[in-house]
């Protein structure tokens, strides 16, 4: 309401406390209005004042009366910021409330508005799309007239957003591709000791991985370096993609490096590597923090952590870099890793991920990078059993394992996910350390082992050793093994505190087992009795592909938490909605016609500009 103040006066109640009382009249009528322990405002508030109130109407004292109420003083032709229509609430911080923004932004906006704020949208997608000008949306967004004037501000906002997100990717794209090479692959002259290398392999490669191999290897023919992610899912096999681009690599005479997040995963990698590109006379290191190759030392294949990036000599000739999970890296590290390996030039890039992302998500996320993506297992894969088991199932869930265990299976029992500090990854070990200890007095006559990231790189790879020879019968570990440790004799994944994971990650554990003959098990323990955490966490006994789990998990909880919003740079995202299918599809779509012979951009220079603004804080490569 607004109105004039007709009386107003501090009174003390027979209880002690102070209120400021207020009668505000209009033609209509007066009531009554009450602010509690706020005596200043009977100086503020004079007799006469006009004044807009907004609060809640309650029975106070026999009378209807406003408590507490917002208010704002109204000065002559002074419109209501506060009291009246539809008010913004922004996020708050010590002293600075709401109020506070809203008259410092209201004053900004009335402003911009006299100055005719600069609108950089090509006017054929304000037209196509119906999406109010810049000066109307960002009116709307903040003091809008009705919530269907909000929602249309925000819109046109979500694809400014998104086609800023996609014009820096592509453009990123475009200068990647005028890099030259620092070695010539040559795939025509080599390319029948390709084939008869992968005519080697002790299996056949599926239809979708020949579908991958051959997008890799025509990107090797080219001149201009490639830059692809793969992606796969649990056990799709993209190892051995990887090991076909490196043995090209080889026959080229240029060197590889192969770079994981862990010591462990390296190990593997290097194993698997070893295995298949070694009988063909390709030289393999490992380099991690643990273990170091003599320099001097001439190696065709570097296997590797972010060790790597301190290794002197630079790599010079390196003519390709693959990366493995690189998520977990982050943009910074790759550039890093890049400029180590390149000296001038660029070598060709070939990324992997196990966490699957809808293609249409993934298209704008790794906007600067070409998709591959294996969607198919390997034959003879079983389904994993899995299964949720709450509290009160928890015993005869152990009685059930400590009989499979028994009868030659072997198990993983996996510690709460806690995000990464130093601080909390001590948390980690002290929580696998108690949970390593209370199993075994639950089954003294089982022989455990414990494996985290805190362990020396012997003790790991003889933790692990005993593990895979079936010496140790239950492996307690963090969430170190979510990606790539192999062990065909384990047949059980038990996921402690299953809620604290996303689905993405809990289908990255149950991955680990299934790899042999046997039958194998998931079980998700969780104490948790919120239905709609139960109902979550019961979605991986229905589904077992990796990229529909991902569309769940991306809508149940968003992008944030499943991808690492600062490796990507989605922290930029104020107001997109990255399950919206159809808004990234129509903010690609245009940024590629914008893109398009650099025409859009060069005639645009406002949009030019605004690029220039929204890409200040990317690492580009030099």
């Amino acid at each position: 309401i607004s109105g004039e103040i007709f009386q107003i006066s501090n009174i003390r109640t027979k209880t002690g406390k102070r209120l400021t009382k207020a009668v505000v009249v209009d033609k209509s009528g007066s009531i009554e209005a009450v602010w509690f322990n706020q005596p200043y405002l009977a100086r503020t508030l004079k007799k006469g004042t006009k004044i807009g109130l907004a609060g809640k109407v309650e029975p106070f004292g026999g009378r209807i009366t406003l408590i507490s109420p917002e208010f704002e003083i109204l000065g002559k032709g002074r419109k209501t910021t506060h009291t009246a229509g539809l008010v913004p609430i922004y996020p708050e911080t010590a002293k600075v409330s709401s109020k506070w923004l809203r008259a410092k932004i209201k004053n900004l906006l009335d402003r911009l508005t006299l100055l005719g704020g600069a609108e950089f949208i090509p006017e054929t997608y304000l037209k196509r799309y119906r999406f109010p000008t810049w000066g109307k949306a960002i009116k709307a967004i903040h003091f809008p007239k009705s919530l269907g004037e909000t929602k249309k501000a925000q819109t046109r906002f979500a694809f400014e957003e998104l086609l800023l997100f996609n014009l820096r990717a592509l453009k990123q794209r475009n200068a990647w591709k005028r890099k030259k090479l620092p070695v010539n692959f040559a795939y025509e002259k080599h390319k029948n000791e390709v084939n008869q290398f992968i005519q080697e392999l002790p299996f056949e490669l599926t239809n979708a991985q020949k579908r991958v191999v051959q997008e890799v290897l025509t990107d090797l023919e080219k001149e201009e370096p490639m830059n692809r992610l793969l992606e796969g899912d649990v056990g799709s096999g993209k190892t051995v993609v990887a090991a076909i681009a490196a043995y090209l690599a080889y026959l080229a005479g240029a060197r590889t490096i192969f770079m994981a997040p862990t010591e462990v995963l390296v190990d593997q990698h290097f194993q698997t590597l070893k295995t298949l590109l070694e009988p063909k006379g390709v030289k393999i290191a490992i380099h991690t923090g643990a273990k170091k190759v003599k320099k001097g030392d001439y190696f065709d294949l570097w296997v590797g952590t972010h060790a790597l990036f301190y290794r002197n000599p630079n790599f010079e000739d390196a003519g390709l870099v693959i990366i493995d999970e690189q998520h977990r890296f982050g943009v910074e590290q790759r550039a890093k890793l890049l400029k180590k390996a390149r000296g001038a030039r660029v070598p060709h890039l070939l990324t992997l991920t196990a966490t699957p992302i809808p293609r249409t998500l993934a298209l704008t996320v790794y906007g600067d990078l070409d998709l591959s993506i294996l969607d198919e297992l390997p034959p003879g894969r079983k389904r994993v059993k899995t299964f949720v088991v709450p509290s009160e199932k928890r015993k005869p869930g152990y009685e059930w394992i400590h009989k499979k265990v028994k009868a030659g299976d072997q198990a993983f029992v996996i510690c709460p996910l806690i995000e990464e500090s130093i601080k909390e990854s001590m948390r980690q070990v002290r929580a696998a350390t108690a949970e390593c200890k209370k199993l075994q007095k639950l089954f003294p006559d089982l022989k455990l082992g414990l494996l985290h990231g805190r362990l020396k790189s012997k003790e790991k790879e003889s933790t692990l050793g005993q593990f895979r020879s079936g010496k140790t019968h239950i492996l307690v570990s963090t969430p170190v093994v979510e990606v790539g440790i192999d062990v065909p004799g384990a047949t059980i994944m038990v996921v402690e505190a299953a809620e604290r994971f996303g689905l993405a990650s809990l289908h990255q554990l149950r991955g680990r087992v299934g790899r042999g003959e046997k039958e194998s098990y998931c079980f998700f323990f969780t104490e948790d009795k919120n239905p709609n955490t139960l109902k979550r966490l019961k979605t991986l006994e229905k589904y077992s592909n990796g990229f529909e789990l991902a569309e769940l998990d991306l809508k149940m909880r968003g992008p944030g938490e499943i991808y690492g919003t600062r490796q990507h740079g989605l922290t930029e995202l104020k107001i997109a909605d990255l399950t919206d299918a159809k808004m990234l599809k129509i903010s690609r779509d245009a940024a590629l016609e914008i893109i398009k012979n650099n025409a859009g951009l060069v005639n645009n220079p406002p949009l030019a500009e605004e690029l220039k603004r929204f890409s200040s804080t990317l690492v580009e490569p030099n």
